[in-house]
């Protein structure tokens, strides 16, 4: 897809690594990306890790910190949607019932952000672009090209986010797919008994060229298959990893146009 210079609302438009060794995971994706990462302080102590592809910003990574450490969060990828207003969605998300985990506020002059909880426990972040219009490469090979809930339940989740972000549902067997303006954006699946005790979370896919090449990669780097590649009839191939330090992700060959 071409460079993008901007995301409409409703639109998956970031993606962050809260990470517990920036080091090993800048190695790591690199490795198997071929991004490159460019480090910028964010105050004290603190470095904000843009991840390049061309030279582009396909996403960052940052250190966690220690409040969520100390609730034992494993490492993960943030999901972020582009809206009109943070405070604005952040107060509608309190009406849908979620919870809003961090207030909206200033990220200097680059945007505006809330942190928000679903009525099921997923986290999702609510982008006010500035200065900072989020990827600058999505749906290809090496950035990502969609977003999965994986949720306890589907009943109350899939109301939230239609309502929240202007999305409709187009519900399948065992899954269903967010929609904005008539195009996919995402997707969301209930977690079995069989997952063990997993909360609701979002993750991102990766577009790759080649799938089990990449899957390999992956697994020589340090990565561990929570998924093997299989294919999605239809659609293409995909494999879900575990980086080394335990944050979820995806990678998918797409087949369809």
């Amino acid at each position: 897809m071409p460079e993008v210079n901007g995301h409409e609302p409703g639109s998956h438009c970031w993606t962050e690594l809260a990470t517990t060794d920036p080091a090993a995971a800048k190695e790591f994706y690199t490795g198997l990306f071929g991004w490159t990462a460019e480090d910028t302080p964010a105050g004290p102590d603190m470095v904000y890790t843009m991840l390049r592809l061309r030279g582009l910003e396909v996403g960052a990574l940052y250190p966690q910190d220690k409040v969520e450490r100390e609730h034992h969060v494993p490492p993960h990828w943030n999901v972020y949607i582009a809206v009109k207003s943070a405070d604005g969605t952040a107060a509608r998300a309190k009406e849908l019932g979620g919870k809003v985990l961090m207030e909206p506020f200033d990220v200097m002059e680059h945007g505006r952000m809330a942190v928000l909880q679903d009525p099921t426990g997923g986290t999702i972040c609510a982008w006010e672009a500035r200065k900072h219009t989020g990827a600058r490469i999505v749906r290809e090979p090496g950035a990502t090209c969609w977003c999965e809930l994986y949720t306890t339940d589907t009943t109350k989740a899939g109301p939230f986010y239609a309502q929240l972000f202007d999305w409709t549902l187009k519900e399948s067997p065992g899954y269903t797919e967010f929609h904005r303006a008539g195009a996919g954006i995402g997707g969301m699946m209930q977690i079995g008994p069989d997952w063990g005790p997993v909360p609701s979370h979002w993750m991102p896919y990766f577009q790759v060229a080649e799938l089990d090449a990449s899957a390999e990669k992956g697994k020589s780097l340090g990565g561990t298959f929570r998924i093997p590649p299989r294919d999605i009839p239809e659609v293409g191939r995909f494999s879900i990893l575990l980086d080394p330090q335990g944050a979820a992700f995806a990678i998918i060959r797409i087949d369809r146009p």
